[in-house]
């Protein structure tokens, strides 16, 4: 039985290659994607059928303004705006609001920076997905429109079912109602990204922008410009004035996804910010006030950064105002079964039988360390759905890589090894399998290409490259 798809996606572009590219992802998710290349046709689209999302990279022959003046006020639409830059947040957000005003229109806004990841599209899809569910569920109330907002339960989202993340997912419940700055911490792939959604979700700042910023992929220079915004010429390719994210963000929530990454100076300058609640944009004299819910995310234990000087103390404290720790996977591997299945419902080919687990199968993947979390049991299941013959998912169909990782290392005293050697171990068999390259590699164990080479150099793995 097919995924039932109860949202609809309007794919708004010229280019095909980069239509396809987003495509697959997307129906993946879950949504209904109708993709048209122009404007006009947009419009014409938007008067026929409804649309829960838009993305729109660059419209041709109509705006982006004049495009949503056509939309007959279908003001039920969550829009995601893209630019065309390769870094950074490029919308036209001066125009628009000229336009229509800071609060948009009353339409629901969110802005996501690119380089853009399939995992932000899915993670978007599940929040829209959930975000409907809650509505058809407060329009049953007697007091819907009171109803405050509430969290999917774990069942909803890619995060896990086991007693953590329950209790996890309840702890976030709570502390979505206010405005305190939340820290969440857990490795590369657990899903903080999508809890800081749900609890933006949640929030009374539900209707206004959730923006996200991978902070480890700017440098310096580049970073103040995506926070802080830059008035023309400030720098060399500045010919326009830009808003920074703290204003994009304003009344709603800021996402700062690996805050351990900022340098001394970066982290100076946000600090200043969260305790002035002002700004002012790079090269320019005018101060800008903004009221901006602050989500920070790391990989790192960033208490042990502050013991080692990478952190500044007072920052840590004015983002640790409550801390969310996501575990691993491989500390909740009751979690596996239930994500197995829904991978592979979101996974399943059109017009195709949904692919199953065998029990064999299952055990392999249960004993495997899953170093690269959800994301990388996410990765491993994608591949199975394409090339696991049969309706039925083996033993023998299992990657090699996870297969040898059944039963535990042992070394030459005949104590298991430990799990750092397993990961040294496994990354090592991985590269061999991609035979050095690095980006593959990083795929095939749901990461990124940066982390895979922190983990190259902190197990002085020969990468052959």
């Amino acid at each position: 039985m097919t995924h039932k798809r109860s949202i609809r996606v309007h794919l708004v572009d010229n280019d095909r290659p980069i239509k396809i590219l987003l495509e697959r992802p997307l129906e993946d998710a879950g949504p209904t994607v109708v993709s048209v290349r122009s404007g006009s046709l947009a419009s014409e689209q938007f008067r026929q059928q409804s649309c829960d999302r838009e993305l729109d990279f660059e419209v041709p022959g109509l705006g982006r303004i004049e495009t949503r003046r056509r939309r007959n006020g279908k003001e039920e639409a969550d829009f995601v705006l893209l630019g065309q830059a390769v870094s950074g947040t490029e919308v036209d957000l001066a125009d628009f609001e000229a336009d229509f005003g800071r609060d948009t229109g009353g339409y629901p806004f969110q802005f996501l920076t690119k380089p853009l990841t399939t995992s932000d599209l899915g993670d978007i899809a599940l929040e829209v997905e959930a975000r409907k569910q809650q509505q058809k569920q407060q329009a049953a109330t007697v007091s819907a429109a009171s109803a405050p907002a509430t969290l999917p339960t774990p069942s909803d989202i890619v995060l896990g079912r086991s007693p953590r993340m329950v209790q996890l997912m309840q702890l976030a419940q709570r502390v979505a109602a206010g405005n305190a700055s939340i820290l969440i911490q857990g490795e590369t792939g657990t899903g903080k990204t999508i809890l800081a959604r749900q609890i933006h979700a949640a929030s009374p700042r539900a209707d206004k922008r959730f923006v996200a910023i991978n902070c480890s992929a700017f440098q310096d220079q580049l970073l103040e410009s995506e926070l802080f915004g830059h008035e023309k010429g400030s720098f060399t390719g500045a010919t326009t004035a830009k808003p920074g994210l703290f204003e994009m963000a304003h009344q709603g929530t800021l996402f700062l996804d690996e805050v351990g990454d900022m340098t001394s100076a970066m982290q100076a300058k946000l600090l200043q910010i969260l305790d002035d609640g002002e700004l002012r944009r790079v090269g320019g004299t005018k101060t800008r006030s903004v009221d901006v819910r602050i989500i920070a995310a790391s990989n790192k234990d960033l208490q042990a950064e502050v013991r080692d000087g990478q952190f500044r103390e007072d920052l840590f404290f004015r983002l640790n105002v409550i801390r969310l720790d996501v575990p691993r996977l491989a500390e909740r591997r009751e979690d596996i079964p239930p994500l197995v299945d829904h991978f592979l419902a979101r996974f399943q080919l059109p017009g195709r039988t949904r692919k199953r687990m065998s029990p064999e199968a299952l055990k392999v993947l249960m004993a495997y360390a899953w170093p690269g979390n959800v994301r990388e049991l996410a990765n491993t299941l994608e591949g199975l759905t394409l090339l696991a013959p049969g309706d039925e998912i083996r033993h023998q169909d299992i990657p090699s890589t996870l297969r040898s990782s059944q039963e535990a290392p042992i070394d030459a005293s005949g104590e298991p090894v430990p799990l750092s050697e397993m990961e040294r171990q496994h990354i090592g068999r991985t590269l061999e399998f991609t035979e050095g390259r690095k980006a593959p590699a990083a795929r095939l164990l749901g990461i990124d290409v940066k982390t895979l080479r922190s983990k190259i150099r902190l197990y002085s793995i020969d990468d052959k490259s």
